[in-house]
């Protein structure tokens, strides 16, 4: 039996016993952190530099991009070092700290996917309007808002959390420091507080869902209505990766935290907790980047001179 308040460190999920198993999770989850940052990175660079895409809908994949790398760097390096090194300990303070900016990046990221919804609804049925209401001060604090809204979520669940007595070890079945692991170790009752929580973040988040799907099914009606082919190409082309993320995200989300009990295992749990976590933050610009010339354009400028820049450095210290 154990307190909260004299607790020191928290022990993470081992992926494996041996050491070979244990590389090949650090190898595969490097790849993936490596695919995240550089894509990321290349989008983030991209639309900062390139003056075409100083648009809302780029301002918000930017902003984007920024939520995706904190989500992953927050659960992804820690497992890797647990691995490499044989470890998996995580102090009080690093939990609470995963669990903060964790909710952070999710929130802010669903609040975020929420407003560009709303930013392609204007964009293609009112596009008369769309100038005026997308301005650039109405588009830095809708970014605002945002994130806004994902830091008080996350002070809200993780003072809540880590105010609750943990009566059942320190041991949480998960690679990084999941809230419904903890509330396992919660005494008796006392886990309700969050809970309730929860479920009030249930009812906004339905509340956005709804706002997406009506948001959508107009969308979709005034692209069907355009003569041209070309025009429902490129209305197209600029909504369906956008609701291919927010399928993406809410789908695995969903599944993590609404799946019955039964259904609930150690092993389905980490694997669950991968494709919500980790999966999304590496794909996501390859789905925005599919269909869209502009930003492939902007991409091959930004690796083209990645490239040319290291191949002049490399030339120089040759010399």
């Amino acid at each position: 039996m154990s307190n909260s308040s004299s607790l020191s460190e928290f022990f993470l999920l081992a992926f494996a016993d041996t050491r070979e198993l244990r590389l090949l999770h650090f190898s595969l989850f490097l790849g993936i952190y490596l695919a995240a940052l550089l894509a990321n990175g290349h989008i983030i660079t991209a639309v900062a530099s390139d003056h075409h895409l100083h648009t809302p809908m780029y301002f918000f994949l930017l902003n984007l991009s920024l939520l995706d790398l904190g989500s992953i760097s927050t659960t992804v390096p820690k497992s890797m070092a647990n691995s490499l090194w044989d470890t998996r300990a995580v102090s009080y303070f690093g939990c609470a700290a995963q669990v903060f900016f964790f909710f952070f990046s999710f929130s802010a990221e669903y609040s975020l996917l929420t407003v560009m919804a709303y930013d392609r609804f204007l964009a293609i049925c009112r596009p008369l309007h769309y100038g005026t209401l997308m301005g650039s001060r109405a588009c830095v604090k809708m970014a605002a808002a945002a994130w806004a809204s994902g830091f008080i979520n996350a002070l809200l669940h993780t003072g809540n959390t880590f105010s609750i007595p943990l009566c059942q070890g320190n041991t949480v079945d998960q690679f990084f420091c999941e809230v419904p692991q903890i509330l396992k170790l919660s005494c008796s009752d006392s886990h309700l507080r969050e809970v309730g929580l929860i479920v009030v973040n249930g009812c906004l988040t339905f509340g956005c869902f709804v706002f997406i799907v009506v948001s959508y099914v107009q969308i979709f009606s005034a692209v069907l209505r355009i003569p041209s082919e070309q025009g429902r190409h490129k209305a197209f082309s600029m909504c369906l990766p956008h609701l291919a993320v927010v399928s993406l995200f809410l789908s695995t989300v969903m599944f993590a935290y609404l799946k019955p009990p039964s259904l609930s295992s150690p092993s389905l749990d980490v694997v669950v907790a991968v494709l919500y976590s980790v999966v999304p933050p590496a794909v996501n610009p390859l789905i925005y980047s599919m269909r869209n010339k502009e930003l492939q354009d902007a991409l091959r400028k930004v690796i083209s001179w990645t490239f040319f820049s290291s191949g002049n450095i490399a030339i120089s210290l040759y010399k």
